[in-house]
């Protein structure tokens, strides 16, 4: 099967001509038609199965009918990373249909999205706290909403976002169309979904299982050895672009300044960067100019990268899902990638876990001339410790967050007060803030990117 048999527009048809697709992807081939019907769909599928083009595609096909200059389509995504990605997605498929697209998210100013609004847009890309200050002061109107696409579903319960999706629901129309995609479904989704979707369509792409594209291996060693195992596996292995997580941002911080003093070009992602660095990675990533990139599991989604050949857990996630999304980040558009993984003492739950879901046991490795019973000096093993303690107590932290964000704080940029919006608007500067954040600090960037 290949493209046009789907009957595109002949624009968006030459949109997917020029990005080089051929053959539509087996979630492509299920929703495309569904979504083009005009069905609300439920679409379960990994990351990397190419879910973003199942509904961009047909987004792009049916809003060359109609009006233009206000939002008839509105993506929701999790992270910015992501939101960018999806944006591009729509630039590049879309660049001959002169639809206009932008994607709004915290982090950065507010004032050149509101500008881009006020220009008349088709589609807007968003995550849900900054969605919601441009709802709350009226910089957004929804009036003429024909889609809602509310993507990673899952990873968006994972953040605390579902009040603020509730919330958003409530200011767009009625009757429109709905499209939920999630690469596992907990039963928090499945009730947004009963929600908010009308006797829609269900296409799934093995939902559950980790990609059968991916082989998977663990490395049993001692948390003080974890560094020295991964330097001594990276010099030993043939790899093209590797992508290693950690459990919070220190480590991923200190993870990669190791890697840059051992000569390797690495970055690290995660949320202490600044909009601007954290971009910079990624396109670092994409471009070659970084060979490893470490990140932390929020931080890395959006990560839209084919030629990640290895992915690594330096830290086991907690649950069988999160290791699903790690290791979705190879063997992407049918190729092949392996997924290492660093397993302490204290991973066995975990790892038999993911082992029940895979239905085989993961071959255990160890590397020939590593030296194992290597004991961490006294001050080394107490600085280690005091990390460790200080990074326990960060995740702790962020899952208290996550579940405040869930009775209702906004998990993503500041309040604004009506008066700073106008006022913002009259003299071209951001708004200030009008009270103090619960979240992170408001960093007032001139950065916005629209298509």
């Amino acid at each position: 099967m290949e493209f046009h048999t789907f009957n595109f527009h002949p624009r968006v048809a030459a949109g997917i001509t020029a990005a080089g697709y051929v053959s539509p992807t087996p979630i492509q081939v299920q929703a495309i038609p569904a979504v083009m019907d005009g069905h609300d769909v439920m679409g379960l599928a990994q990351t990397g199965t190419g879910k973003t083009a199942a509904f961009v595609l047909p987004i792009l096909h049916r809003l060359m009918q109609g009006g233009r200059r206000h939002v008839r389509a509105l993506v929701i995504a999790p992270t910015r990373e992501l939101a960018e990605q999806i944006h591009e997605a729509i630039g590049i498929l879309g660049r001959q249909t002169r639809l206009q697209s932008v994607s709004i998210y915290g982090g950065v100013s507010m004032n050149p999205q509101i500008l881009k609004l006020r220009s008349g847009v088709e589609i807007v890309v968003a995550c849900p706290g900054r969605l919601l200050d441009h709802i709350n002061h009226g910089m957004i109107n929804l009036s003429h909403l024909e889609v809602l696409v509310l993507d990673e579903a899952d990873r968006m319960f994972d953040m605390g976002f579902l009040p603020d999706i509730r919330k958003i629901i409530t200011h767009v129309p009625v009757k429109r169309q709905t499209l939920l995609f999630s690469a596992t479904m907990p039963d928090d989704i499945r009730r947004l979904a009963r929600e908010v979707l009308r006797t829609p369509v269900t296409v799934q792409v093995d939902p559950a299982a980790p990609a059968s594209t991916v082989a998977h291996a663990l490395y049993p060693v001692d948390q003080h050895l974890k560094t020295a195992l991964l330097l001594e596996l990276l010099r030993h292995t043939s790899t093209e672009s590797v992508l290693i997580f950690t459990r919070t941002k220190h480590r991923a911080k200190r993870v990669g300044q190791q890697l840059e003093k051992a000569g390797y070009r690495a970055a690290s992602l995660q949320g202490n960067l600044s909009q601007n660095r954290r971009q910079a990675a990624l396109d670092g990533f994409r471009d070659g100019s970084y060979r490893i990139l470490v990140a932390t599991d929020i931080a890395a989604r959006g990560i839209d990268v084919l030629s990640i050949s290895h992915v690594i857990n330096y830290d086991m996630p907690d649950t069988t899902d999160a290791y699903t999304h790690r290791i979705g980040r190879t063997g992407r558009a049918e190729k092949t990638g392996d997924a290492f993984s660093f397993i302490t003492r204290e991973d066995e739950d975990v790892v038999r876990s993911i082992e029940h879901v895979l239905g085989e046991k993961m071959e255990r490795r160890a590397m020939k001339e590593f030296d194992y019973k290597k004991v961490a000096p006294a001050h080394a093993a107490g600085f280690a410790r005091s990390q460790d303690k200080r990074e326990t107590s960060e995740a702790h932290s962020v899952s208290a967050a996550f579940q405040k964000r869930r009775q209702g704080r906004r998990a993503e940029g500041q309040k604004f007060g009506s008066s700073d919006v106008h006022n913002a608007l009259r003299r071209g500067s951001p708004p200030r803030s009008s009270a103090a954040s619960t979240t992170r600090k408001y960093r007032p960037h001139n950065h916005v990117t629209s298509r």
